[in-house]
């Protein structure tokens, strides 16, 4: 008798050190475990890794299925430095850590194929010399892959800077990108970061197929343009598959603060105020912040970091490591947490931000409009003032304000850098109180409706997810 046998399917993914990295791709493992009954070893690259990413990857809620296998760390030591740029910094770690990488996927028992995120295209060369097939999962937004799939023509035909152009960088078939809103890896073309960067984008043709953390509906504009502009074609673009919104779910305590005190706040009243896990501000800039809350009279919840002039890079790799020595009193104005103690509470470094963002009294959201921060924004129908502060966090805000609409962006002081307490009361009562804020809210809610229906059962993201899997399944079917 010839009985049919399922053998599950086994896959790898692998992220590059930094939470904005590994917490989407996590959401992918747990999202091909339960939902698609996939096997799932997740590679944690362990060298230079935060407090926050070793909690995260050894929690015990973790589902059954999904495996976290510790690579090695090395002593990278002699190769960075505190001063060491971020995505500089992030290939170095993963081009040493990755050393063991073909010897551990035959450990494994070489998995179906491995999903990795941007700073990982390394494991393209272990992956073909095995015949796995490789994935990239793009975490940005898909206008920002349709800018990376540009940037080599960009590189060879344009001879200044790009920080230089006269007029906007025309992106094939999507809106163009104002040259202040140029993430800061591409702006000199003559640095390590530059070159880095440059690497990783432009094997991303290397690619079996391009996952992206979106959906139909949310950029429509650029998934078209990727799928049918000639310009992506004769690249040619791996196939590319919305598999999003796959965003964190936060569980708190029953006793969390935050959420006791929206509890008793009127419904879409507060302004939830968290700069990501790596956002830091300056010290101006945050008595700035301060002050034009407290001028704006509204209701607010603020995630309080102290306030450094440091590097990005500091605060990447040291996320979760304050948690235990901020008190948000000594660099905060003189009487601010008293004056606002019945409209406002400070919290100092984390809050649960999807609980928050999906509570009934949040009413908007100050993000560093990391993709992440924006997604979780969007599939709890919140609009946002948007705060960019690095990577492609500005090209991100640009896209909420202007082709979304469900964002603002306050206005700086030319030449100083800073936002003024009045123009951040300003955008603060707009948001929260205004019609353009109430007309932001019902953009926003529709994108919620809409990212329920992609994730569900025979939604599309769902669908996208399978046609990349079922071929995996199919080939383990085994005749017993």
């Amino acid at each position: 008798m010839v009985v049919a046998e399922t053998k599950k399917p086994h896959v790898a993914v692998l992220s590059s050190p930094g939470m904005g990295h590994i917490i989407p791709l996590l959401e992918l493992a747990k999202c091909l475990v339960i939902d698609h009954g996939i096997h799932v070893s997740f590679l944690n690259i362990t060298t230079e890794a935060s407090t926050a990413q070793i909690q995260l990857l050894h929690s015990p809620t973790l589902p059954l299925g999904l495996d976290v296998i510790d690579i090695p760390a090395v002593d990278i030591s002699a190769l960075v430095s505190d001063d060491t740029p971020i995505v500089t910094r992030l290939s170095i770690n993963v081009e040493e850590s990755l050393k063991p990488l073909k010897s551990i996927l035959i450990e494994l028992g070489k998995p179906q194929a491995l999903f990795i995120d941007l700073f990982c295209t390394q494991a393209f060369d272990v992956c073909k010399e095995l015949s796995i097939p490789s994935y990239t999962f793009f975490t940005p937004s898909t206008s920002f892959l349709a800018f990376c799939l540009y940037l080599p023509t960009l590189d060879r035909e344009v001879e200044c800077e790009f920080i230089d152009l006269p007029e906007p960088v025309q992106v094939p078939g999507c809106s163009s990108v104002r040259t202040e809103d140029l993430l800061d890896q591409v702006r000199n073309r003559k640095i390590d970061e530059y070159k880095w960067y440059f690497f990783h984008i432009s094997r991303l043709p290397m690619s079996d197929g391009i996952l992206l953390n979106s959906w139909e509906d949310f950029e429509p504009t650029s998934l078209k343009a990727i799928r049918e502009h000639p310009f992506y074609k004769q690249i040619p673009t791996p196939p590319v598959f919305p598999a999003g919104p796959l965003i964190k779910h936060d569980k708190p305590e029953l006793d969390d603060v935050c959420l006791a005190w929206l509890d008793k706040q009127p419904l879409n009243s507060v302004l939830f105020v968290a700069l990501g896990s790596g956002g830091t501000l300056s010290a101006a800039q945050l008595t700035e912040l301060a002050w034009g809350l407290e001028l704006s009279q509204q209701r607010f919840i603020l995630v309080a970091r102290k306030p450094t002039d440091a590097s990005a890079s500091a605060t990447f790799f040291n996320v979760g490591e304050d948690i235990n020595v901020n008190d948000p009193k000594a660099y905060l104005p003189d009487g601010f947490l008293k004056r606002t103690k019945e409209v406002g509470l400070v919290v100092p470094t984390w809050a649960p931000q999807v609980s928050v963002l999906q509570h009934p009294s949040t009413g908007a959201f100050l993000s560093h409009c990391g993709w992440n921060s924006s997604l979780e924004s969007m599939t709890h129908g919140v609009p946002m003032i948007a705060w960019p502060l690095y990577a492609e966090q500005r090209m991100n805000a640009t896209m909420l304000v202007e082709e979304v609409g469900v964002a603002v962006k306050p206005v700086g002081i030319p030449g100083k850098g800073v936002v003024d307490r009045e123009e951040i009361e300003r955008v603060v009562r707009l948001v929260l109180e205004g019609e353009e804020g109430n007309v932001m809210r019902r953009k926003a809610r529709e994108l919620k409706v809409s990212a329920v229906k992609a994730l569900e059962f025979g939604g599309s993201s769902h669908q996208s997810l399978s046609s990349v899997i079922k071929e995996w399944k199919i080939e383990n079917e085994i005749s017993v």
